[in-house]
């Protein structure tokens, strides 16, 4: 069976305020849970007006003290903008506080302008390769010696996801004999190349014996299908405005808004959500499962960006009882 799992931005909706995306972040992950989700990762963005999920990891603390068996992880720490000793003692201070409940998504992108990355790391950042930061990492969890410091004493079992939306990720979890989690829910052009390429120069660890994949998808699930066309609106906004460089908070759902697109920024974006649903259970149900027998998944991730919680939790549960039923 395909496991189910969600991805949240914490998007700050128009008229809204962080607290609010926070709250609203904490009741959806307890909606999840109950549903039968694996896991509810927090992204990382920086100076991205309507992402609030810069403090990753204390947003991550919060949902975990919230909920109860869920998995709650970081999709993903950017390493290039943390020191691996750094990341290494956060998520082993939040694996002590949750034992076995915590996951460690990696990915190299900023997340993200050139003006946020020099704030970030400074004008002068060394170079750091990212293999090594990630085997960094995995030298302090472990408490193996490897490394010149320590990190938090103890072995730290938390889990390590390599993050990526090209080859570059998939080769590395290969190498590295980690799960590898594809960007397909806002990259899906090379999905099915990266999905190939892990599992056929995948080399078992001691972490994980056979390849495990992740792909991302937008899942916009209501009772009617006018209902998931309205509530996927805000998503369909929200890009649309990105690529027209005027990023900003989460808008209100509109009707009809992909028919109001000129042709060319309707191409556009359908071909940057190419994996996406809008509908209803059955429409819902067919996609999952097709798009689980296409790639072969191991677990699907969901980054749904609806601005009312209440249609959010819906829709997540209706996936899940579409997919984890069937």
């Amino acid at each position: 069976m395909t496991a189910l799992s969600i991805l949240d931005l914490i998007m700050i909706g128009e008229g809204k305020s962080l607290g609010h995306s926070i709250n609203e972040a904490l009741q959806c992950a307890r909606r999840a849970e109950a549903a039968g989700f694996s896991r509810y990762w927090v992204a990382e963005h920086h100076n991205m007006p309507g992402i609030g999920s810069a403090a990753t990891t204390i947003i991550m603390s919060h949902l975990a003290a919230g909920t109860s068996t869920i998995h709650i992880g970081s999709g993903g720490i950017m390493l290039p903008n943390h020191a691996p000793l750094i990341v290494a003692e956060q998520f082993a201070t939040l694996e002590t506080l949750y034992p076995g409940r915590i996951d460690l998504g990696v990915g190299r992108a900023p997340g993200s302008d050139r003006d946020t990355v020099l704030a970030i790391r400074g004008r002068n950042p060394n170079s750091r390769e990212f293999s090594e930061d990630v085997k960094a990492v995995t030298d302090y969890l472990a408490d193996n010696r490897v490394q010149p410091a320590r990190g938090i004493p103890g072995k730290h079992e938390t889990p390590i996801w390599i993050l990526g939306s090209g080859l570059y990720g998939a080769r590395l979890a290969a190498e590295l004999g980690l799960p590898f989690a594809f960007a397909s829910h806002f990259a899906p052009r090379c999905l099915l190349e990266a999905i190939s390429v892990y599992r056929e120069h995948f080399r078992p660890s001691a972490k994980l014996s056979t390849p495990y994949v992740m792909a991302g998808v937008c899942v916009f699930a209501a009772e009617t299908q006018q209902e998931a066309d309205y509530i996927a609106s805000s998503h369909q906004q929200w890009v649309a405005n990105l690529h027209k460089g005027q990023p900003g908070l989460l808008p209100k759902p509109v009707e009809g808004y992909m028919k109001q697109l000129p042709d060319s920024q309707r191409i556009g974006l359908d071909q940057e959500l190419a994996c996406s649903v809008v509908g209803t259970r059955g429409v819902v149900r067919r996609w999952l499962q097709e798009f689980a027998q296409i790639t072969s998944a191991d677990e699907l991730m969901i980054d749904s960006r609806i601005y009312d919680p209440e249609a959010r939790s819906r829709s997540y549960e209706i996936a899940a009882e579409a997919l984890l039923d069937a």
